[in-house]
């Protein structure tokens, strides 16, 4: 699936709710299905800046694509990068630094986040981008 083609799936999957208790009970079960980073990638190299919770990211490169595990220490946090994963990993590199992220505003989930939760999830989306930009640059 392309990156465009999962982000409608995942509006599509949020439209269902019909209100935000529920979303966010659907992101904390997205985060209890969250491909978990190995314990020995979660190291202070892997944390993401600005983040209020720990949030460990890992991509690997896996011939043309990058693959993408995580871990977080609180549950939202582990279902907003959970959403993110599904979303990036097993994708190309150009795909993901070409890649809109209006389904972030689609969902809603970006005004359902307190501030520090929101500059979390541009953290978050940042660090993706700049793996992205890294195997990108060495290949």
């Amino acid at each position: 699936m392309t990156i465009k083609e999962i982000q409608e799936e995942i509006v599509d999957e949020f439209s269902m709710f019909d209100d935000w208790m529920q979303r966010y009970e659907y992101i904390i079960d997205l985060g209890k299905n969250l491909p978990l980073i190995k314990e020995e990638f979660k190291i202070d190299e892997n944390l993401i800046k600005g983040c209020q919770s720990k949030v460990w990211l890992q991509g690997e490169q896996d011939e043309d694509k990058i693959v993408f595990t995580a871990d977080s220490d609180a549950i939202l946090t582990k279902g907003i990068i959970a959403i993110l994963i599904r979303t990036f990993s097993n994708q190309k590199a150009t795909a993901i630094l070409e890649a809109d992220m209006n389904f972030i505003d689609e969902i809603g989930l970006k005004e359902h986040l307190s501030p520090t939760r929101a500059n979390g999830l541009v953290s978050m989306i940042k660090q993706i981008k700049m793996y992205a930009l890294a195997f990108q640059a060495k290949n």
